[in-house]
């Protein structure tokens, strides 16, 4: 009976799919090669026509060899890694090339940086002011010397100095400067002293504004507004003359009685010492040209008079001829 089910089972499997072995032969044995080694997988095919047969059929070009697969380690993962690697070392030579490296900031650097601010105590209050804004018009005050008996100070205030009104930033700067005069004007200042404000070669648009000069007068210690000797304008303006003229409500007569108006440098060497006034180029040429007109005109007005008494003369002997 046992014979006549295995001739049965091997019978369906001919007719059908081939009958599963009963057992596995080892290795070594019958002359068999070892298939420990080999792997099938099922050719898959999505067609419709094939047979349910035909899909777990396993064709001899998909057997895989263990032995012939690289490791990771000998192949796969070393060209992994390769592959991750050479896209970011393109990507940082192109940030290289875009990209600038960022400066270093030396010892020198952060002592300069550092001084582009200048902390100031005005009126019990701390200010802070933007050194580098003014940079350009920091010649607008400078000291000149002593005169008397060498403790009081000449404070020379040079208008030409000042910025242009048509800057986008002009306020800024005007508000800085501010506070910069008035703190040099503390430190200069020991005893009594006298300011210099020279007006020539100063066009409109730098003139200072009435508030300006309004604050500036307001914001000064009342020490230095009781030491100042006098303040002496060169080369005034019809313009200058005015705003003066405007801020008389606003400041004491003491004060008004301090301001003098010199027309020319040589005036001005006959009230103080020029040794350490230092007055910039533009103001010497315009005191020159100054001078040359005002020569001129004397010239012609003398050569005008002169030229009445001659007729006057020549009329008598006309008439008596």
């Amino acid at each position: 009976m046992d014979q006549t089910h295995e001739h049965k089972m091997s019978f369906e499997g001919a007719e059908g799919r081939p009958a599963p072995p009963t057992s596995l032969p080892l290795q070594g044995q019958g002359g068999v090669a070892s298939q420990r080694k080999k792997l099938s997988a099922p050719r898959i095919s999505l067609s419709l026509d094939q047979s349910e047969d035909d899909l777990f059929d396993t064709p001899d070009d998909l057997d895989i060899n263990v032995d012939d697969l690289d490791t990771p380690d000998e192949a796969d993962y070393t060209d992994h890694e390769i592959d991750w690697e050479e896209p970011q070392a393109s990507q940082s030579e192109s940030v290289k090339e875009t990209v600038e490296p960022i400066p270093t900031y030396s010892a020198q650097e952060e002592r300069q940086d550092s001084k582009l601010w200048r902390t100031v105590i005005i009126g019990e209050q701390e200010h802070r002011i933007n050194m580098k804004s003014i940079e350009p018009y920091q010649k607008v005050i400078s000291h000149g010397g002593y005169y008397g008996n060498g403790a009081n100070a000449i404070i020379v205030f040079a208008a030409c100095f000042l910025p242009d009104s048509d800057r986008e930033d002009y306020h800024e700067i005007m508000e800085n400067l501010f506070l910069y005069v008035i703190s040099t004007l503390e430190l200069m200042v020991a005893e009594d002293y006298m300011i210099v404000y020279l007006n020539g070669a100063t066009p409109h648009r730098r003139t200072p504004g009435f508030n300006w000069l309004k604050r500036c007068y307001q914001m000064i210690d009342r020490r230095l507004r009781k030491n100042l000797k006098s303040f002496i304008i060169v080369h005034p303006s019809w313009f200058i003359r005015t705003i003066l003229a405007i801020t008389k409500p606003f400041i004491s007569s003491k004060f008004s009685s301090k301001i003098k108006y010199v027309n020319s440098l040589a005036e001005l060497k006959e009230l103080i010492p020029m040794e350490y006034v230092h007055i910039p180029e533009c103001i010497i040429r315009q005191d020159e040209e100054l001078r040359e007109a005002a020569e001129n005109s004397k010239i012609s007005s003398f050569l005008q008079g002169s030229e009445n008494p001659q007729e006057s003369i020549a009329q008598p002997n006309a008439s008596s001829s």
